[in-house]
């Protein structure tokens, strides 16, 4: 774990990330399609007056995890999701897929759809804007709460930026990055990788 400070909301998002996924269907009834800032798609839960997360994809896209993970954030933690559809609808079927659409992925647009998400969330009725990503959605993270003044705090689950667009060094609100010491995944999410952000 690299955690450069810590913060209360941030704390109480980790233990809810070990939860069982919930099916489809519940997944699909509890969260409203959305749009934001030019026609942006998404899905969001929760209270609107509630402290709002940004949850953010892993390669595959905006997978039934995904969304089991900002319902289980908004049951229990009491939060207001919003996951940015960063894809367009495309998914990842198989682990070759998933990397052509990450290869693919505009990553200077999507840093500024994180940025858009944050203010909309603010702007509609959250008084703090969190983020939270796993593998490439952890690298994302660290870009919004880099870029975005409305992003309060991030929770990071490994995954580390290209220094071209994220100079994590220069992020100066609190951080709680999560690493695995056996992460083999050079230069992006292994040990090594993981001490440079401290």
């Amino acid at each position: 774990v690299v955690s450069q400070s810590s913060m209360t909301h941030t704390m109480r998002i980790i233990p809810f990330l070990v939860s069982g996924l919930v099916s489809q269907s519940q997944n699909d009834s509890n969260m409203e399609k959305v749009t934001f800032g030019e026609a942006i798609p998404g899905l969001e839960c929760g209270d609107k007056s509630a402290p709002a997360v940004i949850v953010l994809q892993e390669w595959w896209g905006v997978t039934e995890n995904i969304k089991a993970q900002a319902l289980h954030l908004s049951k229990e933690g009491g939060y207001r999701c919003l996951i940015p559809d960063l894809y367009k609808g495309k998914l990842g079927v198989n682990a070759e897929e998933a990397h052509h659409l990450m290869e693919n992925l505009d990553w200077p647009a999507a840093k500024d759809e994180i940025c858009t998400a944050a203010k909309y969330l603010k702007e509609t009725g959250s008084p703090k804007v969190g983020c939270i990503g796993f593998c490439m959605g952890g690298a994302l993270t660290l870009i919004g709460a880099q870029h975005s003044d409305d992003i309060t705090c991030a929770a990071p689950f490994y995954g580390t930026p290209d220094p071209g667009i994220c100079q994590t060094e220069k992020i100066s609100k609190p951080i709680e990055a999560h690493f695995g010491e056996e992460d083999t995944m050079a230069g992006f999410s292994d040990p090594a990788a993981a001490k440079k952000l401290e």
